[in-house]
């Protein structure tokens, strides 16, 4: 019977047992299946070392110094974009090292370290993160007063959706950490821009806005789809416009129309598209348009698509996300301000 080279500590631990009881090397190899040779190593070790469990191995050797390993995580985080193959240039060259870039990607899985398809979110300034913070403390004990709020924004939808990833390093835990995000940048490809707005139970219009958005088109969008979409919903609750500050939204003019209007609006924090829910309802939407067979391949075919699917949306949807706001304001608190997971 060759040799077991692998036996469980239960395994050693009966084989000692046995050999206590006074059965023979033979009698033991009888019972337990494993080898005189085996059996009697073990009984030796036992006797020599009292030790009934096998010897724990000491594993690889270490390539790297516990210094140079903390140095190679500080590349790391110089720059979470880079490839495996430049963190492992710029870590030999600072070290006169000549690590391979297997070696350097298993140090960087073991201590937690994987590539990831870095999150897209607008990067926020140190001004905005600030007031960000401050507006949603100021609103952390709202429940209700949510439901009195026109939510309302503007959207580029795209004949050709570009879906490429861009990779970063970083453990799980930060997914949404500032310099682990991918900062959004327009992609200038034919398309067309939507406006829309809903409140906690009920769509609000949504319609095209061709050419340059400015304060006077903004306020004709408003006038003409806006005002109705308040009288529909009557005197019953007075009920708060949210806009961003956009240029054509917070214009003199615009401002001044809406208070000529009785239009109370919620001021806004710049750069918080994670506080507005309807960028999970363009979400929504733009998932709709692309289930549909065939896609649209014109303008004129994607603004009927995005008209009829927007009046597919359930309202389960929109009250859902109105219910997520105290959410939403508490992740910016705990983020101190910054992007959160919206």
């Amino acid at each position: 019977m060759p040799k077991s080279k692998n036996t469980s500590d239960f395994e050693r631990g009966r084989i000692v047992g046995l050999w206590e009881a006074g059965k023979s090397l033979r009698e033991i190899e009888d019972i337990t299946g494993h080898s005189k040779s085996t059996i009697h190593d073990i009984v030796a070790q036992y006797r020599e070392e009292g030790q009934e469990t096998a010897k724990t191995s000491s594993g690889r050797e270490h390539i790297l110094s516990d210094r140079n390993t903390r140095y190679l995580v500080r590349t790391l985080k110089d720059d979470r974009k880079q490839s495996l193959e430049e963190m492992t240039e710029k870590f030999n060259e600072s070290l006169g090292l000549s690590v391979s870039s297997s070696t350097v990607r298993n140090y960087l899985h073991e201590m937690g370290y994987h590539g990831r398809v870095g999150k897209r979110k607008p990067l926020v300034s140190e001004k905005n993160r600030v007031e960000r913070l401050a507006w949603c403390r100021e609103r952390k004990n709202w429940s209700d007063e949510w439901n009195s709020i026109i939510w309302s924004d503007e959207s580029r939808f795209e004949l050709f959706q570009n879906d490429s990833h861009h990779w970063v390093w970083r453990r799980p835990e930060e997914e949404y950490d500032v310099d682990c995000l991918i900062p959004m940048v327009k992609s200038g490809r034919d398309g067309v821009m939507m406006w829309g707005c809903f409140v906690y139970n009920r769509l609000g219009p949504l319609v095209e806005v061709s050419g340059k958005i400015n304060g006077q088109r903004y306020r004709e969008v408003l006038h003409d789809h806006l005002l109705p979409f308040l009288n529909e919903l009557g005197d019953e609750s007075i009920y708060y416009f949210q806009d961003d500050n956009a240029p054509s939204h917070s214009a003199k003019e615009t401002i001044r129309w809406k208070e000529d209007n009785l239009i109370p609006s919620i001021p806004w924090p710049a750069q918080s598209p994670d506080l507005n829910p309807i960028e999970h309802l363009w979400d929504v939407l733009e998932k709709k348009l692309r289930s549909r067979k065939p896609l649209p391949k014109n303008k004129i075919e994607l603004i009927d698509a995005l008209n009829e699917e927007w009046l597919h949306i359930e309202p389960r949807i929109t009250e859902n996300l109105v219910l997520s706001m105290p959410r939403r304001v508490k992740a910016v608190i705990e983020s101190h301000g910054n992007p959160t997971l919206y």
